[in-house]
């Protein structure tokens, strides 16, 4: 059995190294956190469409009362020149939470996450 310093163990749980849950790195942007690199590089997206006016605007993360204490916070939601609005949700992994909130969400507004 491997004994540990009290060092030895800050620095294993301080090595900014170790990966995220689901493998995903925070990375900032014009000065928003993104969860993962996927989810930056649709901001970049979303940034293009509105310089080519493609798209009226977007919101980064609305969050969504679902119940009393329940939020769903999306990563996007797109205005388009329609009209529409789109709800975005970049995803590497769904989890049973997110699954959960999805079926209410779609349910309560009579609308649909579009998964990217």
């Amino acid at each position: 059995m491997e004994h540990w310093s009290v060092d030895d163990y800050k620095n294993f749980t301080n090595n900014s190294n170790r990966k995220s849950k689901y493998r995903a790195n925070k990375v900032s942007v014009d000065g928003h956190t993104f969860d993962s690199q996927k989810e930056a590089d649709y901001y970049g997206e979303l940034k293009l469409k509105l310089q080519a006016k493609e798209i009226n605007g977007f919101c980064l993360q609305p969050t969504f009362i679902l119940a009393p204490g329940l939020k769903y916070k999306a990563d996007f939601i797109v205005f388009h020149l329609d009209n529409s609005t789109e709800v975005i949700d970049v995803k590497g992994y769904k989890t049973k939470e997110y699954i959960a909130k999805k079926k209410v969400f779609e349910d309560k507004f009579n609308l649909k996450i579009t998964e990217i």
